[in-house]
């Protein structure tokens, strides 16, 4: 709950929370048309081009150019397709990502155990829109509601390409969502609460879950949510070389601008919570020049431009993989080696709670990695022979 709501609220708190979502909506829509302009021209740079140069300086108007270019178009509607699902599917991809962001906090002061509230017009806030016991099931559902957009809009299509690019929408969701989930639960196992708010708290004064978890959950949840996004080298979504444009494919105009800013736009809150999970979200060293919550946004600020390069580069260096390397590397690897690291953390726990040393604590690690092992080495070899005996009977080649 947020302080501002705990109290007396008046006309100024009730224009404080109007305030903050009108800020929250101009920075997310300021934040796309940056992050476009970014990653086209950092793409350029890689492949020693120049990119965008010519509307505005440096390029930088370039996406409100194209904007106000897809605004003019002509919206066409193909006649086999469901017009009621298929308007209503761009908007299911664009405003989940504007609800998680809600849940992020992006100032504050969280070191030496600090709630990252801030002070404005005499009442104290969360510099966030609001926190909910259950924040991060709030991110896990949105994510979830958005790949329903991607699926809704090639099924009411009415065409072979984009129907194709929502079934691999829904087998790529139903993949990935796992692993994400799973790595989601060793942040709150080491928080201990499933509010946003305090699984930063708990990341003060240096003790980031990127290495109080372990660097493998880390890794999953980067993997799991590109492939969310639908980003390279996981955009068998849409795979403009052999499915056109897929699940865009029908789309024009003011509908295709939608998809587009939600393609960024989820990028942007998926590298917010990424931060906020592992990274700290806004804490950072304690420095006496400015004040400690608007560090905080700096330091917010600086690590989201660093996924989010991140993000770019392996979108301009690394291959699409194919069907088979996509749904291998979610059921066979990123799941249970999630699944596994969540258990030895649990194992991890209940040694330290019930007082067993440093030295139960190893010896239940070990146990924990040697099950793992056994377990992963049995699945893998039931997964060869039931591919040996396809073989055989000449289903597969």
């Amino acid at each position: 709950m947020d302080p501002l709501l705990s109290g007396d609220v008046g006309l100024a708190a009730v224009l404080i929370v109007l305030l903050k979502v009108v800020v929250a909506f101009a920075v997310l829509l300021i934040g796309v048309m940056a992050m476009v302009w970014f990653e086209r021209k950092l793409i350029a740079d890689m492949q020693n081009r120049i990119g965008p140069n010519r509307a505005g300086p440096w390029g930088l108007l370039q996406t409100l150019a194209d904007g106000i270019k897809l605004f003019f178009k002509e919206d066409s509607k193909p006649d086999s397709a469901d017009l009621t699902v298929f308007k209503l599917a761009p908007y299911l991809s664009l405003v989940p990502a504007f609800l998680t962001f809600a849940i992020i906090p992006v100032a504050g002061n969280f070191m030496d155990g600090g709630t990252g509230t801030i002070e404005l017009f005499g009442h104290t806030t969360y510099a966030q829109l609001a926190d909910p016991p259950i924040g991060i099931l709030l991110a896990l559902a949105m994510s979830s509601v958005a790949v329903y957009g991607v699926m809704l809009a090639g099924w009411s299509s009415g065409s072979k390409y984009p129907l194709l690019g929502s079934v691999r929408a829904s087998a790529q969701m139903v993949s990935y969502e796992a692993a994400l989930g799973l790595a989601v639960l060793a942040v709150v196992l080491t928080a201990g609460t499933l509010s946003v708010n305090g699984i930063v708290s708990e990341q003060s004064t240096w003790g980031w879950n990127l290495w109080v978890t372990g660097l493998i959950p880390f890794v999953i949840f980067c993997l799991a949510s590109t492939a969310e996004l639908n980003r390279p080298p996981f955009d068998l979504v849409e795979a403009e070389q052999e499915l056109v444009g897929s699940f865009q494919t029908e789309y024009s105009g003011f509908r295709f601008a939608i998809f587009y800013l939600a393609e960024f736009l989820n990028a942007i809150t998926m590298a917010a919570i990424i931060v906020t999970l592992f990274l700290g979200g806004p804490n950072g060293p304690d420095l006496p020049v400015l004040p400690g919550w608007l560090w905080g946004f700096v330091f917010f600020f600086a690590k989201i431009i660093v996924i989010l390069y991140v993000f770019v580069w392996v979108r301009a260096s690394v291959p699409r993989v194919r069907y088979d390397q996509l749904m291998d590397l979610g059921w066979k690897l990123l799941i249970p080696l999630g699944l596994g690291w969540l258990l030895l953390l649990v194992a991890m726990r209940v040694a330290s709670d019930e007082g067993w040393g440093f030295g139960g604590m190893l010896a239940t690690a070990a146990a924990g990695v040697g099950i793992m092992a056994v377990c992963y080495g049995m699945l893998l070899l039931a997964m060869r022979i039931a591919r040996r005996n396809r073989q055989l009977e000449g289903v597969i080649d």
